[in-house]
């Protein structure tokens, strides 16, 4: 069986199934393909590896782990899917790792390569999947948060998601819910409830008479 071309493995990729021959071409002309042995890192969270990764064959696992090494699978990716647009879209750093479940082939694409095929940063496409970049990075977390960290943990991560910098303290506007925060960490309303007197009596977090709260560093 003759060898396939980069073109031909990039027709291959639903990623590209609605690109022109001449921009196929072009990406054609541009990727790299790599193998990857079993269990080879390929993208590490926290990091920028400024490349698309097109999966060709084999399986990999993209996966999210707290500080003692526990670990949730947030997906498993199989031929055809790509991961490390996101940091190449928002140039952020990756918010999970990517690992080799056995041996794969890759089609590696460069951020400058990459980049000649997005809109450009003006328009309101690149706008928009910023955004969509920006809602799946909190998702991940949120699983990894549900995953991974208890109802004080989770409410805590939540708090100071939703705080925004003012002068030396971080502060949340407008009053803090019980119920809502419940919903959003997955726990009764009783539970948060507790959680919230026990960092307030901590002195971790003040809420102020008009319902905001404000967040001190020993939360960090």
């Amino acid at each position: 069986m003759a060898m396939l071309s980069n073109l031909d493995l990039i027709r291959r990729v639903p990623l590209f199934s609605m690109l022109t021959n001449e921009q196929a071409q072009g990406i054609a002309d541009s990727v790299v393909k790599r193998r990857f042995r079993r269990g080879e890192l390929v993208i590490e969270a926290g990091r920028k590896s400024n490349a698309l990764f097109i999966l060709l064959n084999g399986r990999a696992r993209v996966i999210a782990a707290d500080a003692r090494g526990r670990e949730v699978i947030l997906a498993v990716l199989q031929a055809g899917d790509y991961v490390g647009e996101m940091s190449l879209i928002d140039n952020e750093p990756h918010s999970a790792t990517v690992r080799t479940e056995v041996q794969a082939d890759m089609l590696v694409l460069g951020r400058p390569e990459f980049a000649r095929c997005l809109p450009e940063n003006s328009s309101l496409s690149y706008a928009i999947m910023r955004g969509l970049v920006q809602r799946l990075r909190n998702a991940d977390r949120q699983i990894e948060s549900l995953a991974l960290l208890d109802v004080y943990g989770r409410v805590a991560r939540s708090l100071l998601d939703m705080a925004e910098p003012v002068g030396d303290a971080k502060v949340i506007r407008g009053k803090v819910s019980r119920q809502d925060l419940a919903k959003i960490v997955g726990a009764s309303r009783e539970m948060v409830s507790r959680v919230m007197k026990d960092l307030e009596e901590r002195g971790m977090v003040h809420t102020q008479e008009d319902g905001s709260v404000v967040i001190t560093d020993r939360l960090n």
